[in-house]
């Protein structure tokens, strides 16, 4: 299975280990959500830990599925909010441990979750802007500078985790070969405490946000299918299915 839910120690874990990237389809992202509202329905599960194998995080949607499947769109961009927004909105806190990439999706995920570790080198992108799509600066916002996040819309580079280390929006970078193990040190340090107190201040610290990534991703969601509707969109996109890199313009 490419995503997967697991429960030990009051701590679930749900991995994603989906070669060779770990970008999903609907169906994909469609199990998300369900996942995370199992895990926090689970009186025993005090905190989730997303953390992914093989080449890094998570490579977002498949691309070439939407190239295939146009008539899809709507159904992945619902599955794709409603997943951030179980994450975010989940009742205990959901940790993210983030390696080699972090794209697209991948980026709404971790700036959905409460409290991040990464691994050395790991790295996150926006790359939308070549891939006739939107979305995504909500929750990336959640993490960086809206300087930072615009210059990575614009462009559709790379931000290594060390400079959103030095922002204080990711907990800690360790070695790759550490990030597990470091990872649920830190989630057995939350599972430690009493589920009704994280219970409570989770939805304290939501409340206080002053704003709600969810509801401006959905935003930039309509936006999206805007930049579907166009020529270049679908430009951009025989581009990278075809293997040529970003379009030409």
């Amino acid at each position: 299975m490419p995503i997967t839910l697991s429960v030990k120690d009051h701590i679930a874990e749900i991995l994603f280990d989906h070669p060779p990237v770990n970008a999903f389809d609907t169906k994909g992202w469609e199990s998300i959500p369900a996942m995370v509202y199992e895990a926090a329905a689970n009186e025993d599960v005090k905190c989730i830990l997303i953390r992914a194998e093989g080449r890094g995080f998570c490579g977002g949607v498949d691309i070439k599925e939407m190239q295939a499947h146009p008539e899809r769109i709507a159904k992945l961009n619902k599955d794709n909010y409603l997943t951030f927004k179980a994450i975010r909105e989940c009742a205990i806190p959901v940790v993210g441990a983030l390696h080699g990439f972090v794209i697209g999706g991948g980026v709404n995920i971790a700036g959905a979750c409460d409290a991040l570790i990464a691994a050395e080198g790991a790295y996150f992108s926006l790359p939308e802007i070549d891939r006739g799509a939107m979305g995504g600066a909500a929750f990336m916002s959640r993490m960086l500078p809206v300087q930072m996040v615009r210059a990575n819309f614009f462009t559709g580079g790379r931000i290594p985790v060390e400079d959103a280390y030095r922002h204080g929006s990711v907990h800690k970078v360790v070695p790759l070969e550490k990030l597990k193990e470091e990872a649920y040190a830190f989630c057995e340090v939350i599972a430690s405490k009493s589920r009704a107190a994280l219970v409570i201040a989770k939805q304290a610290l939501n409340l206080i946000e002053p704003t709600d990534p969810s509801a401006h991703y959905r935003i930039e969601q309509g936006f999206t299918l805007e930049m579907y509707m166009h020529e270049d969109s679908q430009k951009a996109r025989d581009a990278f299915v075809e293997n040529k890199g970003a379009a030409k313009f």
